[in-house]
């Protein structure tokens, strides 16, 4: 402090200047050009008059610098890499901070998974900040690997990187003040910690229970008066951009000059390829300039906003006293990274990383062999009707997460049900991989839009069971089998051979692969899917991944069967117009 004080005070030479800079004052939205002087990876002033000397200095030449930037949701795991290579991927980008959610590994391993991530984030230079897992299983309707109550979670506020309690997204469970769930609220609020919702489909009434439950952010709008409705009840809104869900665009109107500091931006889930490509917070930047938004605006909302969200108060601006995590940028319009600063030290330049990452967490063998596929045969797949063709049938809405609950009729054979190619009606599985259960949900999907073969995957939120849908039971079980082999990845299948595959053997849902060997075995996949399917045009694999997640309406299928999201129950597959048969 001594040192810090001292160099404010001019007795001192900083550690670093970088001069001449357009920086962002994300306080007035204003532009100021100032030199950037840092110590101990502090800002210490924003020198306008060129008073202060340092050992290093470097020019901006006159080019703009913003707040390191922060992505207020993510999960971690769906980059298919694990926090050590996550670090790397991201910093060129510009972010130097997330807060993430690791219940996708931690609903396949439990406290080992959640061990895991803490541990292998340890030594990067990216600052990963942690919600606890909330709902683990997601419901009490499906089978995970895990189960996590209170006194599980408990020992992991200790650790200074987390933060609170992640999404909430068992809302009968919230509402209904069920005893698991409110032990969960509780521990976390007695600890002073923060807690983050889920609120997927909720009505304001519904929204005043969770904010009674003392649960203050909502990542799942999809429309402006969605978002507005929060904001009134003094939530924060997280405006998503990922790969599955890219919800940006429609929720830009419901931000304002008056109520721009309740909301943020947040990734949810990406995957390596489209980050490696575009990144991610830098990203919604750009998209929301393209889009109208001041980009002062939408800089505060990634950089500031966020860091006061979570009671980050030495991040988000570029100011004295604050960390020194700052971006220069190339163009301001598009967000191109010219270099990335960390704790005042140059992490990055020119999309590139200047550190290799520091160390690599052990991984426990039980992560390491995750997925126990059971020996299954056609008649494990078959669908049965008893009375006619009409099914209740999943919608897929492509770049959404949600899905429509459709009544369809389809091809009837002998009694079972029979993929149409020509009417996008495909046959989609979920079987039980964690512990031998032998549980299996069947269905009917439309929207995909498969020619041939099958795709199979083990990372089908949140539970992630194995998951596979395809216009044939052999193609299928032959998709099935290979992700048993590989131990959980990406697999697609045509005419019984596997034509692209990428494992995940980390709890079947990371690569022990290099980011960038990863990515290749990723467009090899990419490529084998438009061979299956050549009018593809969404993300396959992210919306196949969430239509296994219990929480997101309308329709969605688990282990245990197709779940009726609205009604928070089990339905059959067949229908007729009067009744719902069993």
């Amino acid at each position: 402090m001594t040192k810090s004080i001292n160099i404010s005070q001019k007795r001192m030479e900083a550690d670093f200047i970088l001069k001449n800079a357009y920086v962002a004052d994300v306080f007035s939205l204003c532009w100021r050009k100032a030199n950037i002087v840092v110590a101990d990876g502090k800002i210490i002033a924003l020198d306008e008059k060129g008073e202060f000397t340092a050992k290093i200095e470097e020019d901006a030449n006159g080019r703009y610098v913003i707040p390191g930037l922060i992505d207020a949701h993510i999960h971690i795991e769906s980059s298919m890499v694990p926090p050590s290579q996550f670090s790397q991927i991201l910093l060129p980008h510009g972010i130097t901070s997330v807060i993430t959610d690791p219940h996708e590994i931690v609903n396949v391993s439990g406290r080992k998974g959640m061990q895991y991530m803490l541990d292998d984030a340890k030594n990067v230079e990216m600052d990963i900040y942690f919600m606890l897992p909330s709902s683990v299983p997601c419901t009490s309707f499906e089978h995970s690997g895990a189960v996590m109550k209170a006194k599980d979670l408990a020992p992991f506020l200790q650790y200074e990187e987390v933060l609170g309690l992640a999404e909430v997204m068992d809302f009968p469970a919230v509402l209904g003040s069920d005893s698991d769930m409110l032990d969960k609220l509780t521990l976390v609020q007695q600890a002073n910690k923060l807690i983050d919702g889920h609120g997927a489909g909720l009505n304001k009434d519904q929204l005043r229970g969770y904010r009674a439950a003392g649960i203050r952010t909502d990542h799942e709008c999809i429309t402006a008066e969605e978002a507005r409705e929060r904001v009134k009840q003094g939530m924060y809104v997280f405006i998503r951009e990922g790969s599955a869900a890219k919800n940006l665009v429609d929720l830009l109107p419901a931000v304002t000059p008056a109520n721009a500091r309740r909301f943020t931006f947040c990734t949810d889930d990406k995957h390596l390829d489209e980050i490696m490509k575009e990144g991610t917070i830098n990203f919604a930047i750009s998209l929301a300039i393209k889009n109208g938004m001041n980009p002062l605006q939408a800089i505060q909302l990634a950089t500031l906003n966020a860091a006061e969200c979570y009671r980050l108060y030495d991040k988000g601006a570029i100011a004295e006293g604050y960390t020194a995590d700052f971006v220069m940028l190339e163009d301001l319009q598009k967000m191109t990274i010219a270099s990335v600063w960390k704790d005042g030290q140059k992490v990055a330049q020119d999309g590139e990383v200047l550190h290799e990452a520091k160390g690599i967490a052990t991984i426990d063998e039980a992560i390491l062999n995750s997925v126990h596929i059971p020996n299954l045969t056609k008649a494990d797949l078959a669908i049965r009707f008893k009375a006619g063709n009409l099914a209740n049938v999943v919608g897929i809405m492509p770049n959404q997460i949600t899905t429509q609950h459709l009544e369809k009729e389809v091809d009837i054979e002998a009694g079972f049900f029979v993929p149409s190619v020509e009417k996008d009606l495909l046959k989609i599985a979920v079987v039980e991989r964690h512990h031998s259960l032998g549980t299996i949900g069947l269905g009917i999907v439309h929207g995909f839009g498969l020619k041939q073969g099958a795709v199979a995957t083990t990372v089908a939120h949140d539970s992630h069971n194995a998951i596979v849908v395809g216009t044939n039971d052999e193609d299928m079980l032959c998709a099935l089998n290979a992700l048993q082999e590989m131990q959980g990845g990406l697999v697609v299948v045509k005419d019984g051979a596997v034509i692209g595959e990428l494992a995940l053997p980390i709890a079947g849902l990371m690569t022990t692969l290099d980011a960038a060997t990863a990515v290749k075995k990723i467009e090899e996949t990419h490529t084998a899917l438009h061979e299956i399917h050549p009018d593809l045009y969404f993300h396959f694999f992210l919306t196949l991944s969430f239509l296994s997640l219990p929480v997101i309406p309308e329709l969605k299928l688990t282990d245990t069967g197709l779940f009726n999201v609205k009604t928070f129950e089990h339905i059959p597959v067949e229908v007729t117009e009067n009744k719902v048969l069993g």
